[in-house]
């Protein structure tokens, strides 16, 4: 392993950190990834489209609302969860046909 320059290896406990988290996050997103697949299913049962806008609406102002109360910029969790619903709305619209 390549040693770190001073005046980086003061930020290696947190890259660590960081590394740790972000693959935590990773493993949920996976849980996540599991019941859309059971979304899928239902929603193909009963005629349901992937896109349905007032339980997007409804999922962001969750996550905003909880971001809030975390110290998390609510800005920040609305946009990244916008991309992660625009993809899974796709990846749904792709196995609905």
């Amino acid at each position: 392993m390549p040693r770190l320059p001073a005046n980086e290896r003061s930020l290696a406990p947190f890259r660590a950190e960081i590394d740790a988290i972000d693959a935590a996050i990773v493993e949920l997103l996976a849980r996540r990834f599991e019941v859309v697949k059971h979304v899928i299913a239902v929603k193909k049962v009963e005629g349901l489209a992937a896109f349905l806008p007032e339980r997007v609406e409804d999922v962001i102002a969750k996550v905003s609302a909880h971001a809030e109360t975390q110290g998390v910029p609510p800005e920040l969790v609305e946009k990244l969860w916008r991309q992660l619903i625009e993809w899974v709305i796709a990846y749904e619209n792709e196995r609905l046909g």
